[in-house]
Order: structure tokens, then C-alpha cells, then sequence
């Protein structure tokens, strides 16, 4: 096999149009020919260069989508899970009113949304009273790495929040307020 076989940098504007074709976002394209070449490169033995290199390049970029959301896919069935989990663990609801139910599911939603090491951090030291160094150990990051995620977790939802719930609007007289979480060092 020849170097000049294995010559991508020309197939790259067909790969990237067919990538923004399968995920539609433009970054989420780059990133999955980005993926496809390091892939194409790691197997780059296994090329045959009697074969054509465009449909060798878009089957990995295809297997690459079709693996990254089987990969989704599970993870969001994997956050069902651990919700309908944490809900059947958790001790019976106190009686609220439909906007308290309503401004919880979309918290839920908020949480579901964020990014999964986010995510995982703020689960570990909100929901299961971790302390910062437990939950980072847990993760097999820094402390302060940890408390970056938490930051940000944390300043996504008060986004959130602020955008769900505007000023003028009076809150609700009967609601049951949410409880505010804090870290293992006091922090919001």
C-alpha cells in the first residue's frame, strides 16, 4: 500500500457533507469525520488498496453514527432507568399542585440535559450526599475538577431557573418550596 492510496484530505468535503446529512449539526458532523479518520487511520493495515478508499471511509463513517447512537441511546436508557429507579426509592411524594409538579418535571428535564459528566457529578454530591473528594474519587478525577463540573452543573440549572420561572410572575401561595442542596462544604 502506497501513501498516495491512502490520500483522504480530498475525500474530506464528501465526508462531511455526508455526516452533516446523518446528525444535521454541523459541529456533531466535524466531530464524527474527525472520529471516522482516527478510526480509518487506526485500521489503515486493514486497507486493501485495491478497494476504492471513498466507501471504505463511509462505511467507518456510517458504523461510527450507527455506534455513537447505539451509544445514546443507552445512555438515555440508562438515565430512565436510574430515574424511575430513584423515584420508586424515594420516600412518597408530599401533595403538590400542578405548577410545582409541572416546574419539577422541568427541572428533571434540566438535570437530563446536562452534560453526563456534569451530570454524574452533581448526582453523586446533591442526590447521594457524597463529599467532593468521595464523588471525585468515584469519577477517578480531581477534586477541583469535580467542583468545575459542579460549578457549571449548578450555574445550567440556575439558568434554567431563571428563564423557567420570570419575574413577573407571582409564585404559586400553596406550593411546597424546593429544597436547596448543598454541597459537603456548604456550598450551593
Amino acid at each position: 500500500m502506497t501513501d498516495k492510496s491512502f490520500d483522504v484530505v480530498g475525500l474530506l468535503p464528501a465526508l462531511l457533507r455526508y455526516a452533516r446529512a446523518l446528525v444535521r449539526e454541523p459541529a456533531d458532523a466535524e466531530e464524527l469525520v474527525h472520529e471516522t479518520l482516527v478510526r480509518a487511520y487506526e485500521r489503515r493495515g486493514s486497507y486493501d488498496d485495491r478497494r476504492a478508499l471513498r466507501p471504505w471511509l463511509f462505511s467507518i463513517l456510517h458504523n461510527q453514527f450507527v455506534d455513537g447512537h447505539r451509544r445514546r441511546q443507552m445512555e438515555e436508557k440508562a438515565v430512565e432507568t436510574m430515574a424511575a429507579e430513584t423515584m420508586a426509592a424515594a420516600p412518597a411524594p408530599l401533595p403538590v399542585d400542578a405548577d410545582t409538579r409541572v416546574q419539577l418535571c422541568q427541572i428533571h428535564q434540566a438535570f437530563t440535559r446536562l452534560p453526563e459528566a456534569q451530570r454524574a457529578a452533581l448526582h453523586l454530591v446533591a442526590v447521594e450526599g457524597l463529599s467532593y473528594q468521595e464523588a471525585a474519587e468515584a469519577l477517578g478525577i480531581p477534586v477541583g475538577t469535580l467542583m468545575s463540573r459542579l460549578s457549571r452543573a449548578r450555574a445550567s440549572l440556575r439558568e434554567f431557573d431563571l428563564a423557567a420561572a420570570p419575574a413577573s410572575r407571582p409564585a404559586p401561595s400553596s406550593s411546597v418550596p424546593l429544597k436547596l442542596v448543598r454541597g459537603s462544604n456548604g456550598e450551593k
